[in-house]
């Protein structure tokens, strides 16, 4: 069967929903159309230009990358940088572009998960968990012949998004009153009395900033002169989503053996450990790509030693000074893990789904800094 860019991202939506992305980030869709044809998927970890030229050349439909192709807004497409010259091949090849970024992090099962099983860590809990979306349920009423007309307005709005699924509502008919004042101008019933008449209760989730934005479009769609509604907040559990890890060793270790254990199980040269080889770890964080904006997380943690990629002179120092220990495995080598365990994903979905599809990984990266 012929599969499509949406079928794809409905495939990345099932492994990392977009609404676990970071507010700074951009995921998803990054160039392409959702109804182009798609027998052939690369995944690589960067869409760097020699990949899309290399994606292009090969006839590829779709480049799913963990890194965006478009990080920060554009103020213009310039065909003569880097960015701008990769959608314009992407776009005179019909190659789509899609990447899965920190949702892919924050995930149960994501890329976290998968560093933190190769060095066979358990009981894992985020290092910091996933900040809540401020969900609100927001319920309205509306007279019942126009029930279905409020409700296609609605689902316009990014009202009603639950992890992967949108367009979730709740209806239920009812009995409204009300008594118009004299300075009233009602869309039924009259003024000076007690009007009964048969409305229907619509319930939806709302997530915090898009609150007004929902209110005032399904305003401009209500036939009252004055909208019934209602907003409550919700109180959510804790979230198992979240960036980084921690866990515990099965068996505990020094920090000297566990930095070995790292060179081995990521296939790495050399590693930059901070803190005294000989001191006992237990309980590890972890955290790919660039971490050291956790290290403030991490020293407030249970864990003994954060493995992550950048961190800084200071973090060094700060950990130090807490008799704590660092390991900084690199950017590239905590996160080019990916590549395999996703096309393999993807590989079992599509045959799940009977696509007709190639999928495979791309083996033109390489770590971008070397031992001199």
């Amino acid at each position: 069967m012929a599969a499509t860019v949406s079928d794809f991202i409905d495939i990345m939506e099932s492994f990392a929903p977009v609404s676990l992305a970071e507010e700074w980030d951009n995921v998803g869709l990054q160039a392409g159309h959702r109804d182009w044809r798609v027998k052939t998927v690369w995944v690589a970890l960067d869409p760097l230009p020699l990949v899309v030229e290399a994606a292009c050349r090969n006839s590829v439909d779709l480049l799913i990358t963990h890194h965006p192709l478009i990080f920060r807004p554009l103020k213009c497409v310039d065909f003569a940088e880097p960015t701008g010259r990769s959608i314009l091949q992407a776009a005179q090849n019909r190659l789509a572009v899609y990447a899965a970024h920190t949702n892919f992090d924050s995930v149960t099962g994501g890329l976290n998960d998968i560093f933190a099983g190769r060095l066979g860590l358990t009981n894992l809990v985020p290092l910091v968990a996933a900040k809540s979306d401020g969900l609100h349920k927001l319920v309205v009423f509306v007279p019942a012949e126009h029930e279905q007309r409020l409700l296609a307005a609605l689902f316009e709005s990014p009202a009603g998004e639950i992890d992967a699924y949108s367009c979730c509502s709740f209806r239920s008919p009812g009995r409204g009153t009300f008594k118009p004042g004299q300075d009233a101008e009602p869309f039924s019933g009259d003024r000076g009395r007690v009007n009964d008449v048969a409305e229907v209760k619509i319930e939806t989730v709302v997530k915090r900033r898009d609150l007004l934005r929902v209110i005032a479009h399904l305003r401009s769609h209500h036939p009252y002169e004055t909208m019934a509604y209602d907003v409550y907040p919700l109180t959510q559990p804790e979230t198992k989503f979240g960036i980084g890890r921690v866990g515990d060793l099965t068996e505990s270790s020094d920090l000297k053996a566990l930095a070995l254990k790292v060179k081995r199980s990521f296939g790495v040269e050399t590693l930059r450990v901070v803190g005294d080889p000989g001191m006992s770890v237990k309980r590890v964080a972890v955290c790919t790509g660039s971490g050291a904006s956790l290290v403030r997380g991490f020293l407030k943690s249970t864990a003994d030693v954060f493995i992550s990629g950048d961190l800084r002179y200071h973090d060094a120092r700060d950990t130090e000074t807490a008799r704590r220990g660092l390991i900084d495995i690199g950017h590239f080598a905590s996160e080019h893990i990916i590549i395999a365990a996703l096309t393999e994903r993807l590989q079992e979905s599509a045959v799940a789904a009977g696509f007709d599809t190639t999928i495979s990984a791309c083996e033109l990266e390489k770590e971008p800094f070397f031992n001199f």
